[in-house]
């Protein structure tokens, strides 16, 4: 279990400072009643948004039903995931609450009422329900942003973070220098996952630390770029670096699995480490599969873990060379390809309007006789 999981505060006098926000939510939920607006958290990421929501259920022994709004994409599938269990009763527990992280990552290119639509699912429930964003000031959000109580999350200060790192080095029994923690603190800039992730690759399996155990981080940027991250699934033979790695970079896991996929070889040289690292990707691809064809959320940790972890210790040393990592070609493909799909889907919709029918009609039935007559016509000519 990560440190991240196995400290996670379970009540709300474990959770580390956010006070303003603390008692607006508090306020909220202790009056909250069906059709009462609901809450948009909102603030940079690791200061306690998606924390504060667990510690409170768990203090009160509510049950907590999480969605990634990013992940889910649409509409239709947040309906047929969380719909029907929003207005259902709990039986091990005292009721529900409802968190929907990464709201500003829903994608209303692929339904756009999707926003909209979530609005009529918030009025069915009976259980409170919390947003979580980013940047609740994206334009695609102006609606729902007026339909909420927002509550924002500030930064925490280097003391707060300095002083739960401390915390956890004292219940794992390991020792460190001041510096050490300050100097972690310092580095992630408020954000507490990201100290804690740091903490965890730095301190775990020793009984002290010191300055010089802070080489391992590098110097990251807060958003990692993707030649950062590949070099660090290549380079380490951590686990849980190679497991954090993409953590803060702004790049779809699919799009991460692919440029891994493509520097294999650039990277590794012995035919055994290849075959090895392939074979990760190829166990992490079924899970990925498995995820676009259940919509099972869940296997993504599986995914993830295959296509970082799986690959990093599939070397048997680290290759202290130059690598010029390149784009993956399977992307540029696919951008072919999904131009092609676009342009063939406008031309059946204008075809269907043109022919009064939909579009399915179209190209299971006047389609396949469309394309012999100009067959035909292409080869008198």
């Amino acid at each position: 279990m990560t440190w991240i999981r196995k400290y996670a505060p379970k009540s709300l006098k474990e959770y580390v400072n956010q006070k303003e926000a603390v008692a607006k939510f508090l306020a909220w939920i202790k009056n909250w009643k069906p059709g009462k607006k609901p809450l948009l958290f909102y603030g940079p990421p690791g200061v306690g948004k998606t924390a504060l929501v667990y510690a409170y259920a768990h203090e009160n022994n509510l049950a907590v039903i999480e969605l990634n709004a990013s992940d889910t994409r649409n509409y239709s599938t947040i309906r047929k995931v969380i719909g029907s269990s929003m207005k259902g009763a709990t039986l091990f527990k005292k009721g529900k609450i409802f968190l929907i992280d990464e709201i500003d990552g829903l994608a209303p290119r692929y339904d756009a009422g999707a926003v909209n639509e979530l609005l009529k699912i918030v009025k069915e429930s009976r259980y409170p329900i919390v947003f979580i964003a980013n940047d609740p000031y994206s334009p695609k959000l102006r609606h729902l942003r007026e339909n909420c109580e927002l509550v924002a999350f500030k930064k925490l200060s280097v003391y707060d973070v300095e002083r739960r790192l401390k915390q956890i080095l004292d219940a794992e029994g390991i020792k460190a220098d001041k510096q050490v923690l300050r100097a972690i603190a310092n580095r992630n800039a408020g954000d507490l996952r990201g100290a804690i992730n740091d903490l965890e690759v730095v301190a775990r399996g020793k009984k002290e630390i010191t300055v010089k155990d802070l080489d391992v981080l590098g110097y990251r940027e807060r958003e990692e770029n993707i030649f950062n991250t590949l070099k660090i699934i290549f380079k380490t033979k951590s686990p849980i670096a190679a497991k954090l790695s993409i953590m803060n970079i702004d790049k779809d896991p699919d799009e991460v699995f692919w440029w891994i996929e493509e520097n294999v070889s650039n990277e590794y040289e012995k035919l055994e480490e290849i075959a090895k690292a392939y074979d990760a990707l190829s166990i992490a691809d079924i899970f990925r599969r498995r995820i676009m064809k259940r919509q099972n959320w869940r296997l993504m940790v599986y995914y993830t873990d295959m296509m970082t972890i799986g690959v990093a210790l599939a070397k048997k040393e680290m290759y202290r060379k130059f690598t010029r990592y390149k784009p993956p070609s399977v992307l540029r493909t696919l951008g072919m390809l999904k131009y092609t799909r676009e342009k063939e889907k406008q031309e059946l919709k204008d075809l269907a309007e043109y022919l009064r029918c939909s579009t399915k009609k179209v190209k299971t039935e006047f389609l396949p006789f469309l394309k012999l007559i100009y067959k035909d016509r292409f080869k008198d000519k």
